[in-house]
């Protein structure tokens, strides 16, 4: 591999100022490293029967050099422009299958080497398996024979996975996808001259635009869009191809449950500059599998003009989906609000349907008071309808009966609520072989999943019934107290044989059958085991404690390996946190997450550093409460800081951590917390701020859960940005910023701002530029070099502090 050397903009620890220094990557301790690049367990498909596991093995990160591959970025999209796929993504590099009822291994043939796969989907039979392998040059289609264990490459023409990846399933020997029209190679090259400036123009029209990256930004752009978003479907069966249409910029293509129809959307000009492919304008069509048009459903303009606020839309159907229950019906919800959620009006939503031949007029279903959020399909009489008020934090579900038209409230929660979640209905395939509401009892009752169980002891998934008529759940199973289990699927509903994935502290994940009727002895079908051994040893508890304000807070504390808190005293500690707003006091008290839950490792968490002496708080509650009438953020840097004194002094009257010895860290909005907590606390001794929005006045038309502009309430913008007060962060800060990141607001220009006006006001920061890196980082060298920065950060003001000085 070629020398690659890391850009780094910084303030050197020894305090001298450089403009900028060229350092080659770092390797953090040999402890850190070894957890990075653990090999993980496979990821875990099984049949519908319980009959076929297929495993999928994935590297654990790809290499700088991969990152660095030519790329695109236009349209809110990042294309390899070699291929016609989009670049950045994260393959499968094996696969084996087991048979769950004999126990035996089946390893797959026929592979491609390397591999690079994606897009794995079952066959409607569950006896074949269809993925994607992308090379240099194409991207190729493969499907695997369960009963021979044999991969075959079906397609001729290389499929376009610009828009949309992999193939759906029509048959056990069919399958739509979507091909490139021409080769790669007769892309548009870029014109030495421009032929003229690139020209955006308002013409009264409001057009609220969030602060998207990677947008088009010139003409040249738009010929590249087109070219490489320009694909023809076609019909694979039984290895011969067929066109279907013609090409055209394929946004999405929906098969009707009964195979007969398809609904197509395609872009069409003028393509925005303002917002991403998935909003520029369309059509969206019926077509019989030919391709030939039968209905025009709509003609939808660019979301440019989408009302700014939560819960507001644009004032156009919405929402296109095929009715599962039906052969070939169509359904979609139109605003009865002009879009504007304000609006004084009884209904904000009406629901309506058209089924094939689709030459009549659209029939109505129901109309919903909140915005219509979906509809889960079940029967004749059943199916269960979704609305959501962003706004107020609020969900309900409805029960429909499609053959009366009659709508009844089942539940309305508040969304941030997770102790009264009653969980997801369970579904099975009907004759068309789409999922549909699963009922119990002669269709009295459904079945609930809630993986995650939420509770006052902690995470206890369950799997309940719901009675429709009195409304009322009655559990039938739940996770024991020590353990973490949860049903992934349920194989026998009248029977009661679950799938369940069961970890603990000291157990790595693992798949169970479970038969809740005879109550036998749960079975085993997989057995990983702990690829994280540097972590034995290491303590996790869930600990609690209380605001000054009186809200309850948790947080997932780690203590090193054979810490003996009498003899080795109060640690150096990383506290590590993401805010989240809430409406309701009791929602932001209450307790998320499992103790019981086995110690897995992110690139992106805290957890590397509890084999470095440190005691860490990891998902630190940081609830921001709304108060007294006003909005959560209008608080926001006060209940911060109630948050931090929280969490330090619990973890110093525990006895484990050294309140003179605090760092705090967060990525994203926790990046943006720990700015905050800088600028206006005095309680750390240092901060890691990853990937961050510093300035809010970069973010006009609102961020996080932030619906008010910055012309609303411009002085919210300017209390909750910490750029406003860098003059105050003296405590040192370590900013890191992928040079590419693709996330909403987060641009890497307010890393650097931060940065200067840090430096610019005689602060100790330390600015790290990942090259090829988006918001999220995935090159092993970039990682790696993280981890050494957060940990030399860490050692050099925290660990190693010196003692302060009373002035």
């Amino acid at each position: 591999m070629k020398k690659i050397v890391l850009n780094l903009f910084l303030i050197a620890l020894s305090g001298s100022v450089f403009a900028q220094d060229a350092v080659n990557y770092q390797m953090p301790p040999k402890a850190i490293a070894d957890l990075l690049l653990a090999k993980p367990t496979p990821g875990v498909s099984i049949d519908s029967k319980a009959e076929w596991m297929l495993f999928s093995e994935r590297n654990s990160y790809p290499s700088v050099e991969e990152l660095a591959m030519p790329e695109y970025r236009i349209a809110g999209m990042r294309i390899n422009p070699n291929n016609y796929s989009p670049s950045r993504q994260t393959f499968i590099n094996n696969f084996s299958l087991k048979n769950i009822k004999t126990g035996k291994a089946l390893a797959v043939t026929g592979l491609p080497s390397p591999l690079y796969a994606g897009s794995v989907s079952w066959s409607p039979s569950e006896t074949k398996i269809a993925f994607t392998q992308t090379t240099q040059s194409r991207v190729d289609l493969y499907v695997i024979d369960i009963a021979t264990g044999k991969a075959t490459k079906i397609n001729k023409q290389p499929l376009n996975a610009i828009m949309g990846g992999g193939a759906t399933w029509v048959d056990d020997n069919t399958l739509l996808y979507r091909v490139a029209t021409k080769a790669a190679s007769l892309a548009p090259a870029r014109p030495l001259a421009p032929k003229g400036p690139t020209i955006q123009q308002s013409l009264g029209k409001t057009a609220p635009s969030a602060t998207l990256q990677d947008l088009i930004k010139s003409p040249y752009d738009e010929q590249l869009f087109e070219f490489f978003a320009t694909s023809q479907l076609v019909q694979n069966k039984g290895g011969v191809e067929t066109l279907i249409g013609k090409p055209a910029i394929y946004s999405s293509v929906a098969l009707s449950p009964d195979k007969n129809y398809m609904m197509v959307r395609t872009i069409k000009k003028p393509f925005s500059y303002l917002v991403s492919a998935g909003g520029f304008p369309s059509v969206l069509n019926i077509t019989d599998r030919t391709g030939k048009v039968v209905k025009m459903l709509a003609d939808l303009p660019s979301t440019e003009v989408r009302p700014s606020g939560y819960d507001n839309v644009q004032n156009v159907p919405r929402g296109f989906d095929w009715r599962d229950d039906m052969p070939a019906t169509v359904v979609w919800a139109k605003p009865l609000d002009s879009g504007l959620i304000k609006k004084n009006v009884e209904y904000h939503d009406e629901v309506v349907e058209l089924s094939a031949p689709f030459n009549g007029q659209p029939k109505e279903l129901f109309k919903t008071k909140m915005r219509y959020g979906g509809t889960s399909w079940g029967n004749a009489t059943l199916a269960l309808v979704r609305e959501n008020s962003r706004i107020n934090q609020t969900s309900k579900l409805s029960r429909y009966n499609p053959t009366t038209g009659a709508l009844e409230t089942l539940y309305e929660l508040n969304t941030t609520d997770a102790y009264n979640n009653p969980g997801n209905p369970l579904t099975e395939k009907n004759k068309f072989g789409r999922q549909v509401i699963l009922t119990t009892d002669n269709g009295t009752k459904l079945l609930l999943n809630n993986t995650t169980g939420a509770s006052a002891k902690g995470d206890l998934p369950f799997l309940a019934k719901f009675d429709l008529n009195t409304k009322k759940s009655e559990i039938l199973w739940r996770s024991k107290e020590g353990s973490f289990e949860m049903v992934t699927d349920v194989l026998d509903p009248q029977k009661l044989v679950l799938l369940t994935r069961k970890e603990s502290q000291k157990d790595a994940p693992n798949y169970f059958i479970k038969n809740l009727v005879l109550r036998v002895a749960d079975v085993q079908i997989t057995n990983f085991t702990n690829p994280f051994t540097q972590l034995e040893g290491v303590k996790k508890e869930k600990i609690s404690y209380k605001r000054a304000d009186g809200i309850d807070l948790t947080g997932d504390l780690y203590l090193p390996k054979g810490y003996n808190k009498e003899k080795d005293g109060p640690l150096p500690v990383l506290i590590w946190a993401y805010p989240r707003e809430f409406n309701s006091a009791a929602d932001a008290a209450q307790i998320r997450g499992s103790q019981d839950k086995f110690t897995t490792i992110s690139s992106g968490g805290p957890l590397f550093f509890v084999t470095q002496g440190y005691a860490v708080l990891d998902n630190a509650e940081m609830p921001i409460v709304a108060k007294e009438g006003k909005k959560p953020n209008d608080t926001f840097v006060e209940q911060l800081k109630l948050n931090a004194e929280a969490a330090i002094n619990k973890l110093s009257d525990m006895g484990v951590g050294d309140r003179n010895r605090m760092a705090v860290g967060g990525h994203s909005y926790g990046a943006f917390m720990t700015a905050n907590l800088l600028a206006h606390t005095n309680l750390f001794k240092a901060g890691i701020a990853r990937s961050g929005a510093y300035n809010r006045t970069l973010t006009p038309f609102g961020f996080q859960n932030e619906d008010r502009t910055y012309w609303q309430a411009p002085q919210l913008y300017y209390e909750m940005s910490p750029f406003s007060y860098a003059d105050k962060i003296k405590t040192p800060i370590l900013l890191i910023h992928g040079e590419m990141d693709d996330n909403q607001g987060t641009f890497p220009i307010n890393s650097e701002r931060l940065f200067n006006a840090i430096k610019g006001n005689g602060g100790t920061s330390r600015f790290v530029f990942l090259p090829y890196e988006a918001h999220g980082y995935r090159a092993k060298e970039n990682i790696l070099h993280m981890l050494w920065e957060m940990n030399t950060w860490l050692d050099t003001y925290v660990k190693n502090a010196k003692p302060t000085v009373a002035k």
